[in-house]
């Protein structure tokens, strides 16, 4: 027998599978293990995390894959579900960075900084920015409003496109928001951040995953990596509904498959792929089927990774740095394969303090459509990689003009990269459109048992909403279970 097979003593029952080890799935399969429920959680890859997890590389450098910020409700939704030493270590980020041809302005990012830039750099008036902040908080996503994010500007800010810029830009870059989606998927967004600001986890991402790794342990989950769900598996239930009976898996290494037994199912993965490939045809009614098929993927983005030599130091230019040349604000040419718009991620040493060299590192965040990269030929796609790296470099030398002679590792990474580590339908970060949520949570009811939680819609997306979703589904489920 061979004991390297991920598959190797592996339980043939358990109460609940989790399909998937983003935030939402490790989330969930940490609630469903600590409600009392024998839960195994599969990861195709070697890495758990799905977009919010690292690599390393040689030289000591040790990448964070998404852009790592979140709203201060973290902060709580570590400490209920998962530990108070994961909350601890979750600290703001105080120096954002707005740089484009209309203004060029620092932030803590925060409503009361907001306040004042809007009041006193863009003379809005107070009573209008009051009454625009005090709208959005009292925004809910089941009001019947049809407005678009466009729509809701020009209410307040009439004619004010730099001020729309302002206040959208770093959500787009952040969830692929655009001016002509819904109003409500836009200010519950940025209502989060406003609340108290972008904070991110003080350790990285490898030690975060690390955390949450012996927590899931800790608590009973059976974790296996490189074990690849390729079907779930369901009969015939009371009045011909399908009923979830297991999951087919198949291990990466040696081919090997099995069936695991399971009253439930939390897919981690995308929608779409969901219903549409993990599904056998013909499990959900073909309308539903149609409604699923039309939900739009989400935009994708590109990273340049670029490693800082160890002993070199960088200057204090932001923690997030958002750029563009464009004149102005335009969702088309913030997706455009060649948009001069992007955002560099600064890890100073004080991301990870436990390391005893202090370490630098950059990562510049692109927003793309995956459309653009899947039609290039090999030799195109590679020559498209080293030209977002050196314009990424170009962007970066005005602001650090020795950046190059104190790199020794770079890299691209491209929405591509996304489908082959995270399976994701078009290679998407950013999940679904808003109507995916709809989808997502009338899952139980076409097929009993089966339930998902991931990036849908625009609310339900980044860290704290995948982490809150995957609570929300796993109550859900461990209900059904009880």
């Amino acid at each position: 027998m061979n004991t390297q097979n991920p598959l190797h003593g592996l339980a043939g029952r358990f109460d609940a599978v989790v399909i998937g080890s983003g935030l939402a799935g490790m989330t969930g399969a940490n609630y469903l293990a600590k409600a009392g429920h024998s839960v195994l959680l599969l990861e195709h890859h070697y890495q758990l995390g799905g977009l919010a997890t690292f690599f390393k590389r040689p030289g000591g450098h040790i990448f964070d894959i998404s852009l790592h910020g979140f709203p201060h409700g973290m902060i709580k939704s570590c400490r209920k579900y998962w530990t108070k030493d994961i909350a601890d270590s979750i600290r703001q980020l105080k120096d954002i960075r707005f740089i484009n041809p209309e203004f060029n302005i620092r932030t803590t990012f925060d409503r009361a900084d907001f306040t004042r830039i809007l009041t006193d750099e863009f003379r809005v008036p107070a009573e209008r920015v009051r009454a625009f902040f005090e709208h959005l908080a009292r925004m809910n996503y089941y009001d019947r409003d049809t407005r678009t994010t466009r729509e809701l500007f020009e209410e307040f800010f009439p004619g004010r496109t730099d001020v729309h810029r302002l206040l959208l830009e770093p959500i787009a870059y952040a969830n692929g928001s655009t001016l002509d989606e819904p109003a409500i998927t836009y200010g519950i967004v940025f209502s989060n951040f406003m609340s108290r600001g972008v904070y991110i986890f003080s350790g990285g991402t490898d030690l975060l995953i690390r955390k949450m790794t012996d927590e899931l342990k800790k608590n009973g989950v059976e974790i296996r990596r490189c074990c690849l769900a390729e079907k779930i598996l369901t009969e015939t239930g009371p009045g011909g509904v399908p009923v979830v009976r297991g999951v087919r898996v198949r291990d990466t290494r040696f081919g090997e498959t099995a069936e695991i037994a399971c009253r439930a199912v939390l897919s981690n993965a995308n929608v779409r792929n969901t219903v549409e490939e993990l599904l056998e045809p013909g499990t959900v009614p073909a309308d539903f089927l149609a409604e699923t098929e039309a939900v739009r993927v989400n935009t994708s983005s590109c990273q340049v990774y670029m490693g800082i030599r160890e002993g070199e130091t960088l200057p204090r230019i932001g923690d997030l740095v958002f750029t563009s040349d464009a004149p102005k604000f335009s969702s088309e040419e913030l997706v455009d394969l060649h948009t001069t718009s992007r955002t560099y991620s600064v890890y100073y040493p004080e991301t990870r303090p436990q390391r005893t060299t202090p370490r630098y590192a950059i990562v510049t965040s692109i927003n793309q459509k995956f459309s653009n990269w899947e039609k290039l030929s090999p030799e195109a796609y590679e020559a498209e990689k080293r030209r977002i790296i050196e314009e990424s470099f170009a962007g970066l030398e005005k602001y650090v003009p020795n950046i190059r002679a104190k790199t020794d590792w770079v890299e691209a990474a491209t929405p591509l990269t996304v489908r082959r580590y995270v399976r994701s339908r078009d290679g998407t970060s950013f999940g679904t459109k808003f109507e995916g949520l709809k989808i997502s949570s009338e899952l139980p009811e076409k097929v009993r048992g089966l339930y998902h939680a991931g990036s849908v819609g625009i609310i339900m997306s980044g860290w704290l909403g995948t982490i809150n979703y995957g609570v929300i589904a796993a109550n859900k489920m461990a209900l059904a279970l009880a």
